[in-house]
């Protein structure tokens, strides 16, 4: 389902650039990883990802716009849209470069906001104000997080019955607020037992967000990475302090 999902964005972003005419021109995009510090500043707390380098943030930059996409495989890219659009999405390193490359492109355009990750204070901030967001959208309901994020984590716990679940084998069995970190094995039982689902945007990276678009499941992605695709394909986002 991921694939077919991540090749819709594509197709959709490219008949998007065909249209506005800029497929065609002779334009680069590059993609650079960021420094920790470039990327989020000083956020409380020390187990962020970032910080401890467990994964880096590739930015595009496109007419002045840039984008963001979280990711395990990085590196510096420079080609034409008609490249990235017609790549071939077989891997994170790729994928990477064309969801930051989305971002980057679709706010040049207009056609999405916030693409640029929250620094410092930011993560701390947001947190809360997603949790209220829930609250008064939904009521107190079951909440599973897919992804690690402490200061969601946090906020979410204080106000919900809540599961988390991550990839990383150095968070999995770890308590973070009283909640027990759980890992893929236990993502299927995870899902069922919520009745929201709160999703990390960079799944769309590691070609996993299919998993969690589930019919009579609601959704809520977080983040900068998913902006561009979320924006083409109507999902909702919460990204209250990222620029």
């Amino acid at each position: 389902m991921s694939k077919s999902i991540l090749k819709t964005v594509q197709t959709k972003a490219r008949q998007i650039w065909k249209d506005e005419g800029i497929l065609d021109e002779n334009i680069n995009v590059t993609a650079r990883t960021l420094s920790t510090e470039e990327a989020i500043g000083n956020p409380e707390g020390d187990d962020f990802p970032l910080l401890r380098g467990k994964e880096k943030l590739m930015e595009a930059s496109f007419q002045g716009s840039k984008g963001q996409a979280f990711t395990d495989r990085f590196g510096d890219f420079n080609s034409s849209l008609r490249e990235i659009a017609d790549m071939d999405l077989e891997n994170n390193f790729r994928r990477a470069i064309f969801i930051a490359s989305l971002n980057a492109v679709q706010a040049s355009l207009g056609q999405t906001d916030r693409t640029i990750h929250c620094r410092d204070e930011g993560p701390a901030l947001c947190a809360p104000k997603f949790a209220d967001h829930v609250m008064n959208k939904y009521g107190k309901i079951r909440i599973t997080q897919i992804g690690y994020q402490p200061a969601m984590i946090k906020a979410f716990a204080e106000k919900f019955e809540l599961r988390v679940v991550d990839l990383d084998p150095d968070n999995i069995g770890n308590e973070k607020c009283g909640i027990t970190i759980e890992g893929p094995d236990d993502t299927a039982k995870a899902i069922d037992s919520a009745e929201l689902l709160i999703v990390t945007g960079s799944t769309i990276v590691n070609d996993t967000l299919g998993d969690f678009l589930i019919a009579g499941k609601q959704t809520i992605f977080f983040g900068t990475t998913v902006a561009g695709a979320a924006s083409l394909m109507g999902w909702d986002r919460f990204c209250a302090e990222s620029k």
